[in-house]
């Protein structure tokens, strides 16, 4: 393929995401109640703490909640057509079981997607993402509770009637299958992990499947001219050697991930997931209408993408990746990030068409992108900025192979690279871990003006969106 052959469809969505939790602070601010996230300074694989702690850096982040016209306008100068970002669910809810939702939580969202829409972008909203109100985490355990699904219905019936007119794209839960490692910031699972049954976990996954299936029910019946899809951590996975047995072992890992995709797709749970089950002996307690109703099936699936890994069966090698939130092992043929997370932009065309052909539907790539240590330096111009140019590169060669994919027939509908703005990373809560086209001077010490700085990258994209993916370099 040349250049001059990458053809992304006119109508292809370009943007950027965040998480409210990683760029909002405003903890206590507008009536907000605590989240999960308020309770996790050492990000998703840390410790827990009672209260907030003045060393979690998501308690200011970058300060969005006052500066969000800022940045909205940043992503307008950038051509965005598209900006994924989530609802706080306990901005909403504070609590998350009150009857009556939070009013100033609801107008803040009226303003920032008025904001979005004032320069023609589209808000694609994510309804709960890593941010469960911290009391149903506590009171209820989060999702292993069945009154889970109830509080979040009243949420998402919440949010679609008051923003129908503003929203036309949402993800029901971020990376939905992260739970299987992260089960208190991905489920709001109090439960420590280590202490966690597996009976328990898989109750709390059939709870949020069916919520998100009706979820989905609900937003068809309230926004109909609106489109909502699931949001899964995609994890291409590799053999470590052509032996048989290691292809088994990839099989397995696929089939645990492949499953979230399954259900949301496919409205039914899939027999690998059920001989798992009885191999475990683990009994799903189905309700009354459960089955009828994970028969709302999703509009398209969204997916993360920010590496591969690899299977083997040989004990000797089975050592997880660093950096890598859902384990296997380093591929030796390719290069890591200063996190382990390694680099392989085919395995973004090969996730693409390994879920079209599954699923036959519609593909919103709504992360991908590149955590690094930034340096910000004065440019020839007199403007500060960051020399990115290893953040291009990796940009780049994956966007590359999205046209790859488009041109073996996958239809995609967007990519919105993620932490289009530098935000406090999720895994390790850092701000020294960078994503962004704009620099946000705040640091691991808390200390910085929050001044907005634009990367080289962000000319970058600038260019990438204006000529729709055409000045691209293979």
């Amino acid at each position: 393929m040349s250049n001059a052959q990458f053809n992304f469809p006119e109508n292809f969505l370009w943007g950027g995401a965040i998480a409210a939790n990683q760029a909002e602070g405003a903890y206590n601010e507008g009536g907000k109640g605590l989240s999960t996230q308020d309770v996790a300074p050492r990000g998703i694989m840390g410790p827990i703490t009672e209260e907030p702690t003045e060393d979690n850096m998501k308690l200011i982040g970058i300060d969005l909640y006052h500066r969000y016209k800022e940045d909205v306008k940043l992503f307008a100068e950038m051509g965005f057509k598209v900006f994924r970002t989530s609802i706080a669910w306990s901005r909403i809810f504070p609590k998350g079981d009150e009857l009556e939702p939070n009013e100033e939580g609801l107008q803040f969202y009226d303003d920032l997607f008025d904001e979005c829409l004032k320069y023609g972008i589209e808000p694609l909203v994510t309804l709960s993402h890593y941010e469960t109100p911290l009391h149903l985490s506590k009171e209820y355990d989060g999702w292993v509770n069945r009154k889970m699904v109830g509080f979040y219905e009243r949420y998402a019936t919440t949010v679609f009637k008051r923003y129908k007119n503003k929203v036309k794209y949402w993800l029901t839960f971020n990376e939905i299958n992260s739970i299987l490692e992260a089960p208190f910031m991905s489920g709001g699972i109090y439960t420590p992990k280590e202490k966690l049954s597996k009976q328990d976990l898989f109750q709390a996954i059939h709870h949020e499947l069916v919520a998100s299936a009706s979820a989905v029910k609900l937003c068809h019946e309230i926004i109909p001219s609106a489109q909502i899809g699931c949001m899964i951590l995609s994890m291409p996975t590799y053999p470590l050697t052509p032996n048989p047995d290691d292809m088994i072992k990839v099989m397995e890992f696929e089939h645990s991930n492949y499953f979230f995709g399954d259900v949301h797709v496919r409205g039914r749970y899939p027999g690998y997931m059920k001989r798992y089950f009885r191999e475990q002996g683990i009994e799903i307690k189905m309700e009354a209408g459960d089955e009828e109703m994970l028969l709302n099936t999703v509009d398209f699936i969204s997916f993360s993408y920010y590496m591969s890994i690899c299977q083997t069966a040989d004990p000797e090698k089975q050592k997880a990746g660093e950096g890598n939130l859902l384990g296997g092992v380093p591929n030796p043929y390719l290069a890591a990030s200063e996190w382990g997370w390694q680099i392989d932009p085919q395995g973004l065309r090969y996730v693409l068409n390994m879920f079209y052909d599954r699923y036959q539907k519609p593909l919103f790539i709504v992360e991908n992108g590149l955590g690094a240590v930034d340096e910000l330096i004065t440019g020839a111009d007199g403007e500060k900025t960051v020399e990115d140019d290893y953040r291009i590169e990796y940009l780049n060669d994956h966007l590359v192979q999205v046209a790859e994919a488009i041109e073996d027939g996958v239809e995609v509908m967007g990519y919105t690279s993620w932490g289009c703005i530098d935000v406090v990373s999720a895994s390790s809560a850092q701000l020294k871990k960078r994503y962004g086209y704009i620099y946000v001077d705040r640091h691991d010490d808390g200390s910085g003006t929050l001044e907005r700085y634009r990367k080289k990258s962000f000319h970058w994209y600038k260019d990438i969106i204006s000529t729709n993916g055409k000045s691209l370099k293979r």
